[in-house]
Order: C-alpha cells, then structure tokens, then sequence
C-alpha cells in the first residue's frame, strides 16, 4: 500500500497599506474604542475577506504597549477574522533627532524626524498572524543609518552634500522600519517575513533626498539577500515604487522583482484593470493604489514576493470593480505551499 503524502503547509500572506494613522497619538485607539467608524470597518471588511495567515498593514499607528493593535485584532474577530498573534515595533516615523533633517531652517517638524511622521509612532507597521510569531528573534534592521548602507548613495546639489555631518551622523536609512520576523507554524517549518515601508519617491526638491532615500530603502533588502543564504522567507510591504510607472528609480524595482532567489506571483485584479491609466506602460491589473489621475495615478507599490522555495498557488489584489474599498491602497495576498 503506497504511502499517502503528507499535506503542504500552506499559508496565505498578505499586506495592506489601510489608512489606519490619525492626527495625533491616542486617537487611533479612541477611534477603535468608540466605533462606529466606517472607515475602519470597511478595512476590517476587507481583511475578513481575503482572510490571510499573516498581513502586514504598513500605516498603522505604533503605541508602546500594543493597545490599538490589540483592540484592531478584537475588531477584526467581530468580523470573522480571528488573530491571536500581533507583533509591532516602535517605528522610525516621528522619532524626533533634533535637527534640522529636511534644510527649512526650522526644527521640530514632521520632516524633521526620522521618517517623517506627526507624532512617534505615526503611520508605523503592524503585524497580525494567524501563526506564532518568535518576537524574540526578530532580526530590527531599522538602526542603521543611512551612510552606513553598503553601496548608499546620498543626496548632494552641486556636488555638495545636502545633508550635513551632523544629519549624516544621526540620520536612520529607514523611514519606517526594516524587519526580518520569524513565524513558528505549530508542527511545521520555521520562515521569516522581510518587512518594511519605504518613503514616497516625492515631496522634496533638486536634491532627491526621497528618491534616492526610497531606492537606498530597497538596496538593504539587496544587500540583506547578497550577504546570506536565506530559506523560505518572504519580501513584503509598501515599496512606494513602481516598475514602470510614477516617480522614483523604477528601474530598481524591476531588477529587485527580477532577483533570482525570489519570485514575483505577478498579484492581479478586475477592479485595477478596469480603472487603468492610459499614460501608464504597466499592466494596470497589476497596480495596487488608486491616487487621483491629476497625480501619480494608479501605480502598483504594494508586494508580496516569495523566495524560489515556495510553490505559489494564488495571488490577487483586492480591488473588485465597484467593489469594497477602503482608501487608496489595496490589499495584496499570495498563496504559498511547501
């Protein structure tokens, strides 16, 4: 009698830029506490529906003892979505440094911080899991500074360094964070999840201190996969960078997507098809924000990239045409097996 095959372990993994940050610490967990908000529903709808393993929300506002984290996931299992497991870090966003990062002549300001961010925490990411997450082993890239990255490449005009020694001395590389968190399925193998959010490519001047912050915040990945041979890991978050289209280094996008140790499932949707750019050389069933046509339009920024070991079974975003939405980004999931 032939021996029956043990099943995959299979796993859908998910990441979601929901406008879940306010204007001001405290009030996201006001929000949540008070409910009623519909914005924040149509993002717990959203979520219900694809019901992933594990989402990344990469604009969720950081509190230090995980309150509106916890209180979200208990909004979450109202809608059917349960999540025993949250994880977040204090993120990079409004981490103040006391000088003037952003050359206005003041100090003190959103553009002034770390990454740019109202208040600490502001806009920071988020981790909800179906999956036990080993928060002890998380590997924090987020302290590194900027100048320190293998291969940085600094703003300058006219040849003369934008930001002086005094920034370059203090400036982080991440905007938001970098982690490499560790999942120990019950009974299965162990993989890890390279998580991060990066600075829009915009809102700066001749020096391109965003652009090529967003194309250095991609680098660290590079570097991270060059230096170690890494097993069953995926590459997910708000890239802030298209392949093809908007501002930025997307030829850098194209490459990363290219690598050979990763896999691109190529998520795609009805409703982007259906809202396409006519300037735009991308597949538009691909993109997964919609900004105003007078903008960067629709663009796809958000991913979930396997490494080569996992099987893909499905992917897609979640933009049905006319369907839920609960802001400008979409939620992107992929299906994978081992």
């Amino acid at each position: 009698m032939a021996a029956t095959a043990a099943p995959a372990e299979t796993y859908r993994i998910a990441t979601y830029a929901a406008p879940l940050s306010r204007d001001g610490p405290g009030l996201l967990l006001r929000d949540l506490r008070k409910g009623g908000d519909a914005q924040i529903a149509a993002i717990a709808d959203v979520i219900a529906t694809v019901s992933p393993d594990v989402i990344l929300l990469t604009d969720f506002d950081y509190d230090l003892d995980g309150r509106a984290l916890w209180r979200f996931s208990r909004v979450l299992a109202d809608a059917g979505a349960r999540y025993d497991h949250q994880f977040a870090m204090r993120p990079n966003t409004g981490v103040p440094t006391g000088l003037d990062i952003d050359g206005d002549g003041y100090t003190g300001d959103a553009r002034d911080a770390q990454g740019y961010g109202r208040f600490n925490g502001d806009g920071g990411m988020a981790i909800l899991s179906r999956i036990p997450i080993d928060a002890d082993h998380v590997d924090d890239l987020s302290g590194l500074l900027w100048r320190d990255l293998r291969g940085a490449v600094l703003p300058a005009v006219d040849g003369i360094p934008f930001l002086n020694q005094a920034v370059q001395d203090v400036q982080r590389l991440s905007t938001t964070g970098h982690w490499i968190v560790p999942f120990t399925p019950e009974g299965g193998k162990v993989f890890t999840l390279m998580a991060w959010s990066a600075t829009p490519p915009v809102f700066d001047g001749p020096e391109d201190r965003n652009g090529l912050r967003n194309r250095d915040e991609l680098r660290l990945w590079e570097n991270t996969l060059d230096d170690a041979d890494r097993a069953h890991f995926i590459v997910a978050g708000n890239a802030n960078l298209d392949p093809l289209d908007g501002q930025g280094d997307a030829a850098a996008m194209a490459a990363f997507l290219g690598r050979s140790g990763i896999q691109d499932p190529k998520p795609r949707s009805a409703g982007a098809l259906g809202a396409a750019d006519a300037d735009h050389r991308g597949d538009p069933a691909l993109d997964t924000a919609d900004w105003p046509d007078d903008g960067p339009g629709n663009l796809r920024v958000s991913y979930v990239l396997p490494s080569v070991d996992w099987q893909v079974a499905d992917a897609g975003v979640f933009w049905p045409e006319g369907g839920l939405a609960a802001g400008a980004h979409h939620l992107v999931w992929v299906d994978i097996a081992r």
